[in-house]
């Protein structure tokens, strides 16, 4: 389906512009911070990309009404979560911060850094209604809320580049049969069939982690999630690898996908500038491409589900991705200033905060989400977008936020070195059942 030229409001070109300026202007530093618990500004830390313009909004918001300042500092992607990890338990840690739920807070949780904000949902009628139960839950750490949903639902997503795929003549893949004949196409044209931002390892972890589901459904992943490693060695893993190999070996992703960020904004230039016909990615891709290039994303930036896999018994709408993302409490931040983190945190669920969301791209997390849509830069892809989270039988969160940072992080050294040919599938398979 190909992306329609968008009405942008004017709103949404204020924000694309905002971004445009955050992302050029240099990152705060918080060591200057009194920490978690002192002084009365909180220190709120976020992932620096092309929504973070509207956190910045909503800050500045709440600054002009609250007597205890918020002060964003917004860190590149390439550097958050080492600097979290690194920051959280020290005096220079943020006070509210952004993650992505699940497992990984899972290991704050353990420490007791983190607020317990169970009671604060469930008390709060306007603010447990304010947000799908399901993405509520998707951030849960055994059954409890440790973060409030602050960004839109996050697919992952097979954007294609329309005008390439128009002089092709070809169509987007409904199959990874279909998928490999694209390779040969535009590898004919010297065009990068697939770019891959492997510098950043986690997004060719998206391949893998579709490739499982499509040939052996959400369930696999399910057992690693749960602790079972005999899921590493289910067959479907095997035929997820081995096709990764086969890929990087048919130079679907060309021949230095392993020097190319995404968080630098490598991957999606790339992209938008008709070297490369396909790229996987979350559906912030999109919202990117609005603020960064939008002529790109206006006339050319079309989208796909992923293909299926033929013989495979997974269900060719379920979804992978991350659900959402959420902001949590420091556990060090109490009185007066929890009161306050407390009222920040309520403002991420008002019809206010789900239209700049809109606005931007997005598709919010709030249960009034769907009456918003036509307001969208693109209602055509915030509906499709609406509707394959809504219809998927299940929603597979990445793995790198669904496993504890000590099993996540020696996974993505050996996906790494999967895709560079260190190792074999097998090889793959074999030290992955050893975590």
């Amino acid at each position: 389906m190909r992306s329609p030229n968008p009405w942008r409001p004017r709103r949404t070109r204020t924000l694309a512009a905002a971004a445009a300026l955050a992302l050029t202007a240099p990152v705060l530093a918080a060591c200057g911070s009194d920490g978690p618990g002192g002084g009365d500004a909180l220190e709120v830390w976020v992932y620096q990309d092309g929504s973070s313009t509207i956190q910045q909004e909503v800050v500045d918001q709440f600054n002009e009404t609250s007597d205890i300042d918020i002060n964003l500092t917004q860190i590149p992607g390439a550097n958050y979560q080492d600097r979290t990890r690194t920051a959280m338990g020290s005096p220079n840690a943020p006070d509210i911060f952004f993650n992505w739920g699940g497992g990984s807070i899972s290991d704050f949780v353990a420490e007791d850094m983190l607020v317990d904000l169970t009671e604060t949902v469930e008390e709060d009628a306007e603010l447990s209604e304010a947000f799908i139960p399901t993405i509520m839950d998707a951030g849960a750490v055994d059954g409890r809320y440790y973060g409030i949903p602050m960004r839109g639902v996050q697919p992952v997503i097979l954007f294609y580049n329309q005008t390439l795929f128009d002089e092709a003549g070809v169509e987007p893949p409904q199959s990874m049969d279909d998928l490999m004949g694209l390779v040969d196409t535009f590898q004919q044209d010297d065009i990068t069939p697939l770019v891959l931002g492997g510098a950043d390892i986690w997004p060719n972890m998206m391949w893998l982690e579709y490739l499982l589901d499509r040939q052996g459904g959400a369930e696999v992943f399910d057992r690693i999630r749960n602790g079972d490693p005999s899921g590493w060695a289910d067959p479907a893993m095997l035929y997820a690898a081995e096709t990764v190999v086969e890929m990087v070996d048919a130079g679907a992703f060309g021949n230095d996908f392993r020097s190319v960020a995404f968080t630098d904004d490598g991957a999606p230039t790339f992209f938008a500038s008709g070297e490369a016909a396909m790229h996987l990615m979350g559906s912030w891709e999109y919202a990117n491409h609005l603020t960064n290039q939008p002529e790109f994303a206006e006339n050319d930036l079309a989208w796909t589900t992923f293909p299926a896999v033929e013989g495979g018994v997974g269900d060719p709408s379920a979804v992978v991705g991350n659900p959402t993302n959420y902001w949590s409490v420091n556990s060090q931040v109490e009185g007066e200033r929890l009161d306050a983190a407390i009222e920040f945190l309520k403002m991420h669920g008002t019809e206010e905060y789900a239209q700049a969301l809109i606005d931007n791209g997005d598709i919010p997390t709030t249960t009034n989400a769907e009456s918003l849509i036509d307001s969208s830069p693109n209602p055509e892809f915030a509906r499709w977008q609406y509707d394959m989270v809504n219809e998927a039988p299940s929603f597979t969160l990445s793995w790198d936020q669904a496993l504890p940072a000590s099993q996540a992080a020696p996974m993505l050294d050996a996906i790494d070195q999967l895709f560079s040919g260190q190792v074999t599938a097998q090889e793959f398979v074999d030290s992955m059942q050893e975590l």
